[in-house]
């Protein structure tokens, strides 16, 4: 039992990356913390399940090796990331079609000649230390792994890209396609913030790219990075998320998406997480629970979703969600696609992306297993199991009767909406000693829940006058998209 008069310099409400985050600086500091979590266990909404050896995450964002906050937040030093095959692997037409993201190409030249190369590019990535540049690209972080058997579907999905049926188009296309995602890679995050702000639906017929290419790649594409299949999201998020697309990798943690909450919360003081304990009321400098009474402290940090927020203080808007489910499946033969990713370029069917995850992070099934996981977007369809195997056997082109279905997770308030206008700079200090934070504070992804923790506790460090021990802060929001 905790002791009623508990005491802290801040009391931390909620065990999500976003509060686990915050707790790592606060202490680096040297301010005394207690996260209080009332789940039986920490990590929020990215959880992972284990059936029969396998990890099923239950939403399954993808990652991007080009999120600053995984770098930047103390206690991920061991976070593995997995990459898929570079770019993505479309459906359309009947065929496979792999698209890169030709990240470090100068010109629509260069573009061009990073499409064509596609056919001879080596098999299978290499690992990708912390700190390291790999030729003209973005620096990359993290320990970055190759995904097993990438080399597998790629091949085949390189030669189907150079045909003039691909969905995004013939050689031509294909270049101004790579053109705009490389200049996008470096445009300075500043200039994507001051853009005029529309649906981000609406905004892709102004990038100057064909219908063929944003109606094939960039809908599907954005729709799986912002889990947003309507597009309603707010154009600067999706410039955002497709900015880390075309300047990283798309990945998955190893081992699921609970290792992330997992290494931080592990790697914090003993005793700082409490789970278990529900807290009814917040205030400045204290905290009351259902279950051990009142928590004194300096200063309170709400780092709930934002459902929970909005309860705990009534004045606090709260988001609209996007619905997200995942199915997990298992087979005696992987399809014939590698460590892709795959997107329908003619959206025929309830799955917004697919991977044998497998192939991608092999510590997610057992071995001589294979793990296919599936996301479905919005309301699902009444018959789901049928509607996605019908849709996953046009996708691979395999028959997905005997498949066995391991898991369906489905999350109805999965990712925050953020439809313009949309303020990536929503306050987290709300008053000194009352602060919030989380992902629907700044973007629906893994990379703004840090980075709202980044700024909630830069405002508290400052508050409380122990700011000469903080991490710099990064002045801006950077976003995938899902």
């Amino acid at each position: 039992m905790l002791e009623p008069a508990y005491q802290a310099d801040v009391v931390i409400v909620g065990a999500g990356v976003a509060g686990l985050s915050a707790a790592h600086r606060l202490t680096s500091a040297g301010v005394t913390v207690t996260v209080l979590e009332a789940a039986p266990w920490a990590g929020g909404r990215m959880s992972t399940e284990k059936v029969d050896g396998f990890r099923l995450d239950r939403i399954g964002q993808l990652l991007s090796t080009a999120y600053p906050e995984l770098r930047l937040a103390p206690g991920l030093d061991g976070l593995v990331l997995r990459p898929f095959a570079p770019g993505v692997l479309l459906h359309g037409d009947g065929r496979h079609h792999r698209v890169d993201a030709p990240a470090g190409a100068g010109s629509a030249r260069g573009a061009l000649h990073a499409v064509r190369a596609l056919a001879s590019a080596p098999r299978g990535v290499p690992g990708i230390r912390p700190g390291s540049a790999t030729g003209a690209a973005p620096r990359r972080v993290f320990r970055v792994l190759p995904g097993a058997g990438q080399g597998t579907g790629p091949r085949a999905a390189r030669a189907g890209a150079a045909r003039a049926g691909a969905p995004i188009g013939g050689a031509v296309d294909q270049a101004r396609l790579g053109a705009a995602l490389t200049r996008l890679a470096n445009v300075p995050v500043e200039r994507l913030l001051a853009r005029p702000e529309l649906p981000a639906g609406q905004a892709l017929a102004a990038r100057g790219l064909p219908v063929r290419t944003i109606d094939g790649f960039l809908r599907p594409l954005l729709a799986a990075l912002l889990c947003d299949p309507a597009l309603t999201t707010s154009s600067r998020c999706a410039d955002l998320a497709l900015r880390a697309f075309a300047a990283g990798r798309l990945c998955v943690p190893e081992g699921g998406a609970e290792m992330l909450p997992e290494l931080l919360a592990r790697t914090l003081p003993e005793g700082t997480v409490h789970t278990g304990v529900r807290v009814t009321s917040v205030a400045t400098t204290s905290v009351t629970t259902a279950e051990h009474g009142e928590f004194r402290c300096r200063a309170v940090l709400l780092a709930t979703d934002g459902r929970t927020a909005a309860e705990l203080l009534p004045g606090l808007r709260m988001p609209d969600f996007h619905p997200v489910t995942v199915v997990h499946h298992t087979t005696d033969e992987p399809p014939r696609t590698g460590a892709a990713l795959l997107l329908d370029a003619e959206r025929g069917g309830p799955v917004a992306h697919t991977a044998v995850i497998s192939e991608v992070d092999p510590s997610r099934a057992p071995a001589g297993r294979v793990l296919v996981s599936s996301t479905v977007l919005g309301t699902p369809p009444p018959d789901l199991d049928t509607a996605v195997r019908t849709h996953l056997a046009r996708l691979y082109g395999s028959s997905t009767r005997a498949w066995e279905t391991l898991a369906v997770h489905h999350t109805r308030e999965a990712v925050p909406v953020m439809r313009p206008p949309h303020d990536l700079r929503r306050p987290v200090r709300l008053l000194a000693g009352l602060y919030v934070c989380g992902d629907h504070r700044d973007t629906s992804t893994v990379q703004g829940a840090l980075h709202s923790a980044h700024r909630a506790t830069t405002a508290i460090l400052k508050d409380l006058g122990a700011s000469g021990s903080m991490h710099r802060a990064d002045p801006t929001p950077t976003a995938q998209a899902a």
